[in-house]
């Protein structure tokens, strides 16, 4: 499969959006707010998240890759400063392993309910490390689950496998969950224009 990817600003919005209404605002509403700090549950109604997402996307405090099936978005991944995106899972046991904040976390992946299986998380990976490298680099950080020897819906795989993190050159870190794991990875400052078209095997 090959698919495109774009950064999530206010040209690509709608395109965010359209994907995000048709999933009833997914999981519930979120918008992809809930790892911001305003986004506790219950803390606003889903139209309010969709404003408060959109104004982070205006003010350039929400990062986020898109993967476009040719026009079509298919899915996300989205990706931060541990400042802009603070509400981790699992945060006491992170913390007590904790001995330095990444530069760049990575929170949470989405794709639509009928490019599933297709490798559109993959794509979104890939898409968001060239961008990161783009905007100067740094360590990234992220908490994915090791679904080996288990089955697992993908819909509560919000930030990925293990699996699938390593393949993009990632190392297991510490543990924080029974299946979750703080993933690494260092990521060198790209000085040029990387091509955003990916190839999934």
């Amino acid at each position: 499969m090959s698919f495109s990817t774009k950064p999530l600003d206010l040209t690509t919005w709608s395109d965010f959006a359209r994907l995000a209404e048709d999933h009833h605002g997914v999981w519930n509403g979120c918008w992809c707010l809930g790892f911001h700090e305003e986004g506790r549950p219950q803390a606003h109604t889903p139209e309010q998240r969709r404003a408060l997402k959109k104004a982070r996307v205006r003010a350039g405090r929400a990062h986020a890759v898109l993967v476009f099936d040719d026009h079509r978005c298919v899915g996300w991944c989205q990706f931060g400063s541990p400042e802009e995106l603070p509400r981790i899972k699992h945060q006491k046991a992170y913390r007590e392993g904790l001995r330095e904040l990444p530069d760049w976390r990575i929170t949470c992946f989405f794709v639509g309910r009928a490019n599933r299986h297709r490798g559109v998380a993959d794509a979104a990976l890939a898409g968001a490390l060239a961008e990161i490298a783009r905007l100067g680099g740094g360590t990234v950080e992220s908490y994915p689950e090791d679904t080996s020897d288990r089955k697992t819906s993908g819909s509560f795989l919000f930030n990925g496998t293990v699996a699938m993190f390593e393949r993009h050159g990632f190392t297991r870190s510490r543990q924080i969950g029974k299946h979750r794991w703080v993933v690494n990875r260092l990521i060198l400052e790209d000085g040029g224009h990387r091509p955003s078209r990916v190839s999934v095997p």
